[in-house]
């Protein structure tokens, strides 16, 4: 049997991050899907290349964007003999496809990939009612002029409502927000605590594009260079002023600032094997060394956000390793709630013995997370923002003294993926 081969991560690409219905507003998952794969392809000279495989995905689509990584590759510049595939996995989808690509590499399926999504809110399919569809499917299928006419009769103003869109938990009906609030509760998550957690978020992005970080991660696009969710004049004393969005009562502590945006963007990485590295002349920023998925029971009693808690633990046994054993930790920020109460659960006793059967994995040095800025301040295209944590913990692992880092996303439908990245 072959011994695995190592998973070199090249580099990333995205375009800035827009909050929804702003810059990106008349654009498809598909025009942000190829931009950004068009940047990559020529910061690393790959046009006209022949890649192994394209794995990308989004979580909001439309129909018509059945074969969307494929339409996206052919847009790139890449060779149109580069196969693609679609996947998805809720906001865990372009980890979980670098992790995918990755596993390709390792095997020696390939020797070269992208991995990468998009998403667009702005962009969101409009749905109109069930019956009003099923109204249309019976006409369809009529085989006779009176019986394709016979439903219209049954059409009633109702069906030209449409229906609105959102992201909500089917089995629970209760949206992120909503759910995360019941998070705060259960683990006591202070306002306070979440508003300066999303400060740093902010203050971190701000000081890692003054440094110039982000050249050579984010292709400037459609006249903007950085992404349009930054509030540098953010204070504790603005964060303070706003009300709580998800539950409006006077125990509510999520709000417009210490959570996620809704977000337009892209993001993509490039994977390969160290010889196809190694025979082009280009460096290798860092290796993909370990990656794990958990869900959890959310309907059940489990927060809906909490089943990173539980990969990372699985992933730290698998690995060898302990939870302060990072030089780096990239953890979605898709509500600064969420990050704490994951932050808590490590820590706690009870938590460790009850659920994850084993010790306390303790805690982590707060400097050493989000570093350079997290989702609260970057935004959150849900599709795209695991291609934004691994661009940049691959960066920083190849720029700084950090030898290993951390990724954890948390995912809808009580699912988490995370991965560690190992310097070069």
């Amino acid at each position: 049997m072959n011994t695995a081969r190592r998973i070199a991560i090249i580099g990333a690409n995205r375009i800035p991050f827009c909050r929804a219905h702003t810059v990106y507003a008349d654009l498809s998952n598909q025009d942000m899907m190829t931009e950004a794969m068009s940047g990559l392809v020529d910061r690393y000279g790959l046009k006209g290349e022949k890649l192994g495989d394209v794995s990308l995905g989004a979580v909001i689509k439309h129909t018509a964007q059945w074969n969307l990584a494929r339409e996206s590759t052919l847009g790139s510049g890449l060779s149109a003999d580069t196969p693609a595939f679609d996947i998805q996995r809720a906001c865990g989808t372009s980890l979980e496809s670098v992790i995918l690509i990755g596993n390709k590499i390792a095997l020696g399926q390939i020797d070269v990939g992208i991995a990468g999504g998009v998403d667009t809110i702005s962009d969101a399919p409009i749905v109109y009612p069930d019956d009003y569809r099923k109204l249309l499917m019976k006409s369809y299928r009529a085989r006779s002029t009176g019986d394709r006419l016979k439903p219209w009769l049954g059409l009633r103003p109702r069906h030209f409502k449409p229906v609105s869109p959102g992201v909500t938990e089917p089995r629970t009906g209760l949206s992120m927000g909503e759910s995360c609030e019941l998070m705060a509760k259960d683990w006591s998550i202070a306002r306070q605590a979440q508003d300066e957690l999303a400060l740093t978020s902010h203050q971190n992005l701000a000081r890692a594009y003054d440094a110039g970080f982000y050249d050579g991660l984010v292709t400037p696009f459609m006249g903007v260079e950085q992404d349009n969710n930054l509030r540098r004049g953010t204070s504790m004393e603005k964060l303070a002023a706003l009300k709580p969005v998800f539950d409006r009562s006077p125990t509510g502590t999520l709000t417009a600032g210490n959570s996620t945006p809704l977000t337009d963007g892209a993001g993509c990485v490039l994977l390969a094997s160290e010889q196809w590295a190694q025979d082009r002349g280009l460096e290798v920023q860092a290796y993909l060394t370990h990656a794990k998925a958990a869900a959890v029971d959310f309907v059940g009693g489990e927060g809906l956000l909490m089943a990173p808690a539980y990969a990372v633990s699985e992933m730290l046994y698998q690995a060898g390793l302990q939870l302060q054993d990072f030089d780096l930790y990239e953890i979605h920020e898709a509500f600064a709630c969420q990050v704490l109460c994951t932050l808590a659960a490590w820590e706690s006793p009870d938590f460790c013995r009850d659920r994850l059967g084993r010790s306390p994995l303790g805690a982590i040095e707060r400097s050493k997370l989000n570093v350079y800025g997290g989702s609260v301040a970057s935004g959150h295209p849900f599709g795209a923002t695991g291609s934004r944590l691994v661009g940049i913990l691959a960066k920083a692992l190849h720029t700084s003294e950090a030898r290993r880092g951390l990724i954890s996303v948390c995912t809808g439908g009580g699912m988490g993926v995370t991965a560690i990245l190992e310097s070069a």
